[in-house]
């Protein structure tokens, strides 16, 4: 597993806020997990890019194992959003917005509700339909998957 944080990536991290870049493996996702929660926790929306089956899910499980989900954390991409709560943090609103076709659809979910609502956290995968309607300081998370079989995961705040 790599750790480079801000100072030592190439553009275009390099001038973004808390920019992680870092490669693992399947085995590696708890630490992963730990590392992300540590850095990005006091962020709520979280919006995860990968090609399917990159692991978007798997990771999102991890996160909310280390954020004391006292719920079991699964796919939504058939209902959608599914809300797990926490021993601390409150609620976890997993969003899969990959069903969806535009911004009209994702309104009509009521993603504004999840986005603006206080102490709770928002992971939200396939986001890029309502790119044009998040707030600001959402923590961008990216997974390319590697010849190797390992991920590699550049993570930032914009």
């Amino acid at each position: 597993m790599l750790w480079f944080f801000s100072s030592a990536l190439p553009y275009p991290f390099a001038y973004m806020t808390n920019a992680i870049q870092l490669s693992y493996t399947l085995h590696d996702l708890p630490d992963i997990a730990r590392q992300l929660v540590a850095q990005y926790a006091q962020y709520r929306i979280w919006l995860f890019d990968a090609p399917m089956g990159a692991g978007k899910t798997t990771l999102i499980q991890q996160i909310c194992h280390c954020l004391q989900a006292t719920d079991a954390a699964n796919s939504p991409t058939y209902s959608i959003v599914n809300e797990y709560h926490t021993a601390k943090e409150g609620i976890i609103y997993h969003i899969d917005l990959y069903r969806l076709r535009n911004t009209a659809e994702a309104l009509a979910i009521g993603i504004e509700d999840y986005l603006y609502q206080e102490n709770a956290h928002c992971f939200i995968e396939w986001y890029t339909i309502i790119a044009d309607i998040l707030p600001p300081n959402c923590v961008y998370i990216r997974i390319s998957l590697l010849a190797d079989g390992q991920r590699q995961l550049e993570a930032h705040i914009a």
